[in-house]
C-alpha cells in the first residue's frame, strides 16, 4: 500500500502527538508503538558522545542552519554561501563551523537512496528533484553529478551533502521526527513501526549524526556560539 502523508497534515499530527505527550507530563501517554530508540543505548554514554560531537564547533565563525522542510536547494545552498562569503572576507573554511539540522519533514535528506525508493520519500515528504521538479526517486543531494546545481549570478555550486561534508559542514538528523514519521508510515501501510524505524536508522547516510531532537540540536549548537539561520 502506498504511504499517504501530506506535509500540512503531517505538521498537525506531529504537533498533536507531541502536545498529547506534554499534556500528560511525559511520554507515558504516547501510544506503545512510538518508540524513541530503535535500539537500546547507554543514556550516559550516548549523551557524552553527542556532547563531544558538538564540541567540534570551535571555529572563528559559526552558524547552525535549521532545515524543517524540503525547500528547493536552500537547506544546502545557505551553508555553502556562508562558507564562500566568509572565505571572501578573510575567514577560510577551516576556521568556520556550519551545521545543518535536518528535522521535521527535512529528515528525508538524511537517508540513502534505497529508502527513498522503498518508502517513496519523494511523495511522502513532498521532496522534489530540483532538476525535474517531480517527486524525487533518490536523495538528490547525496553524491550529485557535477553541475547539477547552480546559483544565479554565481554559477555551479557544490552543495551535495557529501561535498559540504568535505568542506567541514556538520549534519545531524532528528530522532523524534524519525520516530513520528516512521510510525505514521507504519500505520498507513500496516507495517511494523519498530522494524520500519530500525530500517530508517540503518539507512542514515555516513557522517550524519542522529540526535534526540532537532530542537535539542539547535540549542546545543547555539550554546556553542552558533548564529541561527532558518532555511525553510
Amino acid at each position: 500500500m502506498k504511504p499517504n502523508l501530506n506535509p500540512d497534515s503531517n505538521r498537525r499530527e506531529f504537533l498533536g502527538t507531541l502536545a498529547a505527550g506534554a499534556a500528560a507530563l511525559g511520554l507515558a501517554a504516547i501510544p506503545a508503538p512510538l518508540h524513541l530508540n530503535a535500539t537500546p543505548a547507554s543514556p550516559a554514554g550516548e549523551a557524552a558522545e553527542l556532547e563531544a560531537w558538538f564540541d567540534k564547533i570551535n571555529g572563528k565563525q559559526r552558524m547552525v542552519f535549521d532545515a524543517t522542510h524540503p525547500h528547493e536547494i536552500f537547506p544546502f545552498a545557505w551553508p555553502k554561501v556562508f562558507l564562500m562569503t566568509n572565505e571572501k572576507t578573510g575567514t577560510p573554511e577551516s576556521e568556520c563551523n556550519a551545521m545543518v539540522v535536518l528535522r521535521h519533514s527535512a529528515i528525508a535528506y538524511a537517508f540513502e537512496d534505497r529508502l527513498w525508493k522503498d518508502y517513496k520519500f519523494g511523495e511522502v515528504f513532498e521532496a522534489t528533484n530540483p532538476l525535474t521538479k517531480a517527486p524525487a526517486l533518490r536523495n538528490p543531494f547525496w553524491q550529485p553529478k557535477p553541475g547539477d546545481f547552480k546559483i544565479p549570478g554565481v554559477g555551479n555550486v557544490e552543495i551535495g551533502i557529501n561535498e559540504l561534508m568535505e568542506a567541514g559542514v556538520m549534519f545531524c538528523v532528528c530522532e523524534m521526527a524519525m520516530t513520528v514519521f516512521s510510525n505514521k508510515v507504519a500505520t498507513n501501510t500496516n507495517g511494523d513501526p519498530i522494524a520500519i524505524k530500525n530500517d530508517w536508522v540503518s539507512g542514515i547516510l555516513p557522517g550524519i549524526k542522529s540526535v534526540p531532537s532537532g530542537v535539542w540540536a539547535l540549542g546545543r549548537a547555539q550554546s556553542r556560539g552558533c548564529g541561527y539561520c532558518f532555511t525553510g
